[in-house]
């Protein structure tokens, strides 16, 4: 049996040689298994909300939040407690959700504000063609231009104003797919609205990151109460399904784009970035009440649909079906391969001088996160002028809780310079002892070797999947056109930095 490595490697070989023409093979054959599956093929609902952290779903033992629905759909289904988003940014997550393969092989649908060009397959195409009613509601493949990408229509499929607008117009007894692309709980919210809602901000767990203040507490609370309201909608649609009789054979997955919009979480590949709450029910072939600790990533998604509407993937995903995982019996560690999983960003925001991104891999082990900063010498959370206030930090979302990092920035140097400081070129945190990652290794002699194995292990893959900044050296990231709004003009290059945190990095 080959290993991972030498699949994506033969994978990257064959797609270089061989171009679209994989994917119009991958639906032939896998449109002959479709037709003898019949009426067996399930319904697909996909539930994304729009920046969302792992644990913040009562499942997981979130003690504030309530999110019955994401609870029931773990509790009847499998709960994973290690899925990570493909990059910790809206658009490219949501490139490597519909196509099933990592950031960095999707040109400009790797970026913010990019586009995905046509080129690349999109599950949803291939369910389409495959005679499956497609839609999607509020939040699809966004925010970026559809038709720079050569696309007439949003990746995630025809737009529809609601689930039950769509649910009224599939065809008797035709399978469909469905996105449900929330806008919950993106920024901003009403200040507030979690306290007022009952919550009870002494009882929230705060992580490390921030300051614990009431202030940031207050936030973390708005931040669940759009959590529990996305929750809502999912029970309706649920309740809708059920009542139609679908339910046991739809395939509904739970999941989100990328972190919460906090300091050092979104655009961010620290766990409070990248980690992702996920659950997945399909009561007609997925045995419930499992929690599965392997390792997934959601660019596993795209081929776990298509396999189970009985289509072939196409040989371009490197993201793996979960089909074999969810429809074993078992918990816990279910393949010994799943144990690790790799993630990456490029440009989010418009925050530095002519559009600059801050690109950087990572791999996530049981045991421990390592990071490669390409651009060391970049502001992670973008650059700030301290004149003119241009920039502002724009890689992390205005909130209270940045205002208040912001402003005791010298009493909270430690956690100040964490989000907004400079960072080396490689990071190393021992998950077991630093869940929020805190306490950069990289540079400790203990660590010699576990840096150099894990370092190793990440190039191997990236060349793998043909990531250009390792099988070329560079990348064209920062040179394409950014659809969205430019908060730093075209300027020269400066000479000199003062910048506050200039000295600022990690220990």
């Amino acid at each position: 049996m080959r290993t991972m490595i030498g699949r994506l490697l033969a994978r990257h070989v064959y797609v270089r040689t061989v171009g679209l023409s994989l994917a119009t093979l991958a639906f032939s054959i896998g449109g002959l298994l479709a037709q003898e599956t019949g009426s067996r093929r399930p319904n697909i609902l996909f539930c994304l909300s729009d920046d969302q952290s792992y644990p913040h779903a009562s499942a997981y033992g979130e003690p504030v939040i309530k999110t019955p629905v994401f609870d029931r759909v773990a509790r009847e289904g499998v709960l994973f407690t290690q899925a990570y988003c493909a990059a910790p940014s809206c658009t490219p997550s949501r490139s490597a959700i519909l196509t099933g393969q990592d950031i960095w092989r999707l040109g400009q649908g790797g970026q913010l504000f990019g586009t995905l060009p046509a080129e690349y397959p999109v599950y949803t195409d291939l369910l389409a063609a495959s005679d499956y009613f497609v839609g999607y509601s509020a939040k699809g493949w966004a925010p970026g231009s559809v038709q720079a990408g050569g696309r007439t229509s949003n990746p995630a499929g025809p737009s529809f104003k609601s689930f039950e607008e769509f649910f009224g117009k599939v065809p008797e007894g035709k399978p469909w797919c469905f996105w449900f692309g929330s806008r919950d709980p993106h920024r901003g919210y009403r200040k507030g609205s979690g306290i007022r809602s009952g919550m009870d901000p002494s009882k929230v767990n705060v992580p490390d990151v921030f300051p614990d203040t009431p202030e940031v507490r207050s936030d973390i609370c708005d931040y669940f109460f759009e959590i529990q309201r996305f929750d809502q909608q999912i029970g309706e649609m649920l309740k809708r399904i059920e009542q139609a009789g679908q339910l046991d054979n739809t395939l509904v997955v739970i999941t989100s784009d990328n972190g919460m919009p906090f300091p050092r979480a979104k655009a961010n590949l620290y766990d409070l970035g990248s980690r992702m709450p996920l659950a997945i029910r399909w009561p007609k072939r997925v045995p419930g009440g499992r929690t599965v600790d392997d390792f997934v990533n959601l660019t596993d998604l795209a081929p776990t649909f298509l396999e189970a509407a009985g289509l072939t993937p196409p040989e371009a995903m490197t993201g793996r079906s979960l089909l074999d995982l969810l429809t074993s019996k078992e918990s816990g560690n279910v393949e010994p391969d799943r144990d690790a999983v790799f993630t990456g960003r490029e440009r989010h925001a418009w925050c530095r001088i002519n559009g600059k991104g801050y690109p950087a891999r990572m791999l996530r082990t049981r045991d421990f996160l390592y990071i490669r900063n390409y651009e060391p010498d970049r502001w992670p959370a973008g650059t700030h002028r301290i004149k003119t206030n241009e920039g502002h930090y724009g890689d992390i979302d205005a909130s209270p809780t940045k205002n208040a990092m912001l402003e005791q920035k010298d009493v909270n140097a430690r956690l100040f310079g964490r989000a907004f400081g400079k960072r080396p070129r490689e990071e190393l945190y021992d998950c077991r002892e630093d869940p929020f990652q805190m306490r950069n290794l990289a540079s400790s002699p203990e660590c010699k070797a576990i840096i150099a194995k894990l370092s190793d292990r990440l190039t191997e893959y990236l060349k793998a999947t043909g990531d250009p900044r390792e099988t070329a050296g560079e990348s064209p990231w920062d040179a394409w056109e950014y659809h969205g709004r430019k908060n730093w003009p075209i300027l020269p290059e400066p000479t000199s930095d003062t910048d506050p945190t200039r000295t600022k990095t990690l220990e």
